[in-house]
């Protein structure tokens, strides 16, 4: 197995775990929600949702992940020199040609039939893939776990906002009956009759058990304002971590589908190439063929190469349009990359240093 391939195997891994964190983090969320309707104390599954965890696994499967990235990136970059050695002939082809220039060329002919760099391009696509489908499972998860807390913490606000008003009236109340309490006992200080005196008590002791009773329920309402506070700060940090999570998955899979378009643009540039080459060797020697026919092969000649002069201007107008589309495409890429790269910093500065294992 290679080590492109291991690490394939280490970041499938890396992913479900962390899938499997970020679930266990929602569910123990989700159970506080129950417990709180049930009127149950939810202050441990509060604090046991700890983010910590799932953070630094996170963190870990994403280096990773921009590390398997970066790799492709070198492999991108040796195609250059693949390039290079198919537009041009080999020292031994070179040698050849001292003897035979149309040995040379055949040799060189078979070199080019027998190349593998589709094979290697159609590989790394493959490769590019495959994190694509791993990021894209995460982000899918992402998404799934962020719309789950978001429903309950939709709906924890509604309630806390009604707790909240609630609470306001208990208190506007309770503030409303001094003063009537403090009427009556001034009343009581003073009244001299024993029965009108024990009427008065008798209403200001009813009125102290409505006061009671009311700091009783203010008392219930602002435990259960701080305890859907408490739910509410936990779900919005979750949701907050959910939403930068899955923003790090789109920035690694817009850099893996742009690069896939480049190698697109790369293979395709190297094809166009090599059949312009190719077309160039058939115009020059029918050139010289007909250098050395009679004058009615000369002119049939002149005009199979007025025909190839035409294909040749259709192929660089062509040409054209295929370099507007790559240079759009690098571009995109310039963009994607820096993306990548402010993101991961840490990971590019490692991989260009080549400083592993420090």
């Amino acid at each position: 197995m290679s080590d492109f391939d291991s690490q394939i195997k280490e970041s499938q891994a890396q992913v479900q775990e962390a899938q499997a964190k970020v679930a266990e983090l929602t569910s123990r969320i989700e159970a506080a929600r129950q417990k709180m309707a049930a009127g149950e104390d939810i202050s441990v599954d509060i604090e046991n949702a700890s983010l910590d965890d799932v953070h630094a696994h996170t963190d870990l499967m994403n280096a990773n992940i921009a590390e398997l990235i970066m790799g492709l990136d070198d492999v991108t970059a040796g195609f250059q020199t693949d390039f290079d050695e198919l537009r041009s002939k080999t020292g031994w082809e070179s040698f050849v040609g001292i003897f035979s220039k149309d040995r040379s060329e055949s040799l060189r002919q078979e070199r080019l039939r027998t190349a593998s760099i589709d094979d290697k391009l159609q590989d790394l696509i493959s490769k590019s893939d495959n994190i694509v489908v791993l990021l894209q499972s995460q982000l899918d998860v992402l998404e799934e776990q962020k719309t789950k807390v978001e429903g309950n913490l939709s709906g924890t606000l509604e309630e806390r906002e009604a707790v909240v008003g609630e609470l306001e009236a208990l208190k506007s109340e309770i503030s409303g009956m001094d003063p009537q309490m403090i009427t009556l006992e001034n009343k009581i200080a003073v009244e001299q009759d024993a029965a009108a005196r024990t009427a008065l008590e008798t209403e200001l002791a009813e009125l102290n058990a409505k006061y009671n009773e009311l700091v009783r329920e203010e008392q219930v309402k602002l435990a259960r304002s701080q305890t859907l506070e408490r739910y509410i700060e936990k779900g919005k940090t979750w949701v907050d971590s959910l939403t930068n999570q899955a923003a790090t998955q789109m920035v690694l899979i817009n850099k893996l589908q742009t690069d896939t378009k480049q190698r697109v643009v790369l293979y395709d540039a190297l094809t166009k190439s090599l059949k312009t080459a190719q077309q160039q060797d058939v115009a020059h020697r029918i050139n010289e063929i007909g250098v050395k026919t009679d004058q009615e092969a000369q002119t049939a000649m002149a005009a199979i190469g007025s025909a190839t002069n035409t294909r040749m201007a259709e192929m660089l107008e062509a040409h054209e349009d295929h370099m507007v589309f790559a240079r759009d495409v690098l571009e995109a890429k310039a963009k994607a990359d820096e993306r990548f790269a402010r993101r991961f910093a840490a990971v590019v500065e490692k991989h260009d240093s080549n400083a592993y294992g420090g």
